[in-house]
């Protein structure tokens, strides 16, 4: 008989760190990750240390989701107001004194050079969670429009460095919270309608509106550039339209079982541009073919199935929200980003989640786990 005196195990004393873990999700983003790093290999083969640096963001983001994943949802609540005013006072910082580089407006050094829009792709939904989850049982419709408002402020900051990508991600999050919060179908009907008709008119005025010497309001040229070369690549194949030939191309060339691992033409001739960032889709297709890629595209469906069903059963309003809306942001990543790759969208610099190589970025997608566990475990705390 054991002695009472005797020290648990490592294993019982680690134990209750584990409790908080969501089996399927953690399995989703394992399986992504195992994804990631077998295609960083391949098309990173000649980018240094590519590989090892994507292995040390991986680790980095699993520490990052271990440690938020033991935070109540309640503490997040509490880091919401001061979260969202520092990241919005970053912003302004940045287009008073910010580093430019590109052409772009997006970093400012504090010790360190950070991004501050990154911080708001998480702190805004943290934000309108908290707003809605303040006026629970009595939202008005002025509560939407001061949710509006308190998206529509970094949103404009950010597009103003200009970061189409980003902010885009802040205001597909954003949106998410306040049309989970119960905003009106009525509103967004009309939105989309315009949206299509707007996009209607742009494809049959396209030789008009895209002839030289034409700029349109409110985006800058290169956003109007992008768009132009979306609807027609070959106008400029070696320039703009380069990157999205080039994808189509190696997605075209990967056919039903893909050209297999490691010989991917368009990935080692170097024929795809950012074939470790924004364009890794491409590479993968290329390797691992159509059924590769519907694979992938099942992988990421279920780690947003599981997201949404954490996001129904979180026992608060404000878990319910912010569930949701880091759900969503998931999906804008890979919708985008694979959108853009296939030449259905415009290039916007968005990344395939815990495929693409990227430090800020993966980060961000762990500390989004990490919110998704706790919301998990949460609800198991108030059921028990």
């Amino acid at each position: 008989m054991a002695s009472v005196f005797d020290k648990p195990s490592v294993w019982r004393r680690m134990a209750p760190w584990f409790h908080g873990f969501d089996g399927p999700l953690a399995f989703a983003v394992f399986i992504l990750a195992c994804a990631g790093m077998l295609t960083m290999y391949s098309s990173g083969f000649d980018h240094g240390t590519r590989f090892e640096d994507h292995g040390r963001n991986m680790l980095i983001a699993a520490s990052i989701m271990f440690v938020v994943a033991q935070i109540p949802p309640q503490r997040l609540m509490a880091l919401a107001v001061p979260l969202y005013m520092v990241g919005v006072a970053l912003l302004i910082a940045v287009a008073i004194f910010g580093i430019t580089k590109k052409g772009a407006r997006r970093w400012i050094n504090i010790g360190i050079t950070i991004q501050p829009s990154e911080i708001l792709k998480i702190a805004m939904p943290l934000m309108l969670a908290w707003w809605f989850q303040k006026r629970e049982g009595q939202l008005r419709p002025l509560d939407f429009v001061v949710a509006g408002l308190l998206l529509a402020v970094p949103v404009g900051l950010i597009m103003k460095q200009p970061d189409l990508g980003t902010s885009l991600l802040v205001l597909a999050a954003g949106l998410a919270v306040i049309f989970f919060a119960g905003m009106s179908w009525k509103l967004v009907i009309p939105v989309v309608a315009l949206g299509a008709i707007g996009l209607a008119l742009i494809v049959a005025f396209e030789p008009a509106l895209c002839a030289d010497g034409v700029r349109w309001p409110v985006l800058h040229a290169y956003q109007q550039q992008r768009i132009c070369t979306l609807l027609d690549p070959t106008r400029d194949p070696l320039g703009k339209g380069f990157h999205i030939i080039q994808g189509m191309i190696a997605i075209g060339s990967g056919g039903l079982t893909g050209m297999g691992f490691m010989k991917g033409t368009q990935t080692h001739l170097e024929f795809i541009p950012e074939r470790t960032t924004d364009f890794i889709f491409a590479a993968y297709s290329e390797e691992f073919g159509l059924i590769g890629t519907l694979f992938l595209i099942v992988a990421f469906i279920f780690l947003i199935l599981r997201g949404l069903a954490i996001a129904l059963d979180a026992p608060t309003l404000f878990s319910r929200l912010l569930a949701g809306s880091v759900t969503m942001i998931f999906f804008t990543y890979a919708f985008v980003n694979m959108g853009m790759v296939s030449g259905i969208l415009p290039v916007v610099g968005v990344p395939l989640p815990f495929i693409s190589y990227g430090g800020t970025a993966m980060v961000t997608l762990g500390l989004a786990v990490g919110i998704l566990m706790a919301i998990s475990n949460s609800k198991r705390l108030v059921q028990s």
